[in-house]
């Protein structure tokens, strides 16, 4: 197994930020840069160089802090090939299939629509890790803004297809509302009752909730599981095309 350290805070007001060592070689990344001064921090606290940012799209709360960070250790900035103009002091661009070094390690890159129009995801498959930015929560998923639903349901498919004991790194804490809202399609999915227990615990003892892993959320995450019948029956959409029925979850989350 790849020796990756990987470390985690809280920031902005409900965001995650995460930086990334690989051991051997000693490069450093922050994935994202949702707040400079807090990613800066963060790294020195580790006593890590940042030689990196890799960047999982282009909304504002993850990108804000890119220059400030890029300016304090001189990192490169790699993001994805689709959103690139939206991402400041960028370099290096990835798209979908391609496979990116990051010290001993490579990225494999994945790229999943829906949230924005081209988003990275960024999986290590020799450290069974990935990270999601806004497409895969624990859960649930991110809000469909600039592409279409039954983009959103093939991106979450292609996640869907990753070892299930691959570790999800996502960008906010949002499991206690994902949780409730879940449980208004599942609420037998003893699965998921055991998830939204946990996350209330964790919670409220100033625990983060993540990582989560794939095989999890194909458990009790029901955006990742519109194609199994019980939850198109949930929905009474009994026999119906699974991106339809992500669909129709998805409305009902916007509107919880």
């Amino acid at each position: 197994m790849a020796r990756l350290d990987i470390r985690m805070f809280p920031c902005l007001s409900d965001n995650y930020g995460v930086l990334i060592k690989e051991l051997d070689s000693g490069a450093a990344a922050a994935i994202d840069a949702p707040d400079g001064t807090a990613v800066i921090e963060a790294a020195e606290a580790a006593g890590w160089d940042l030689t990196h940012i890799l960047v999982t799209h282009s909304h504002a709360d993850h990108v804000q802090g890119i220059e400030a960070v890029k300016a304090r250790f001189g990192c490169r900035v790699v993001g994805p090939k689709g959103e690139a103009d939206s991402i400041p002091g960028i370099d290096d661009t990835v798209a979908h299939g391609d496979r990116y070094a990051f010290g001993g390690l490579t990225a494999e890159i994945i790229e999943t629509p829906g949230h924005t129009t081209a988003p990275a995801t960024w999986y290590f498959p020799e450290a069974d890790v990935v990270f999601t930015g806004d497409t895969l929560f624990a859960l649930g998923c991110g809000r469909v803004f600039t592409g279409s639903m039954e983009d959103m349901w093939e991106s979450l498919q292609k996640l869907a297809r990753l070892p299930k004991e691959t570790l999800v790194y996502c960008g906010h804490e949002y499991t206690v509302a994902n949780a409730k809202f879940a449980l208004t399609i599942e609420p037998h999915n003893h699965h998921l009752q055991a998830r939204a227990d946990e996350a209330n615990r964790k919670r409220s003892e100033g625990e983060p909730t993540l990582p989560t892993t794939i095989g999890g959320e194909l458990l009790a995450n029901p955006f990742m599981r519109a194609d199994r019948p019980e939850v198109a029956d949930a929905v009474g959409m009994t026999g119906a095309d699974p991106a339809k029925v992500f669909a129709e979850i998805r409305r009902r989350k916007d509107a919880f």
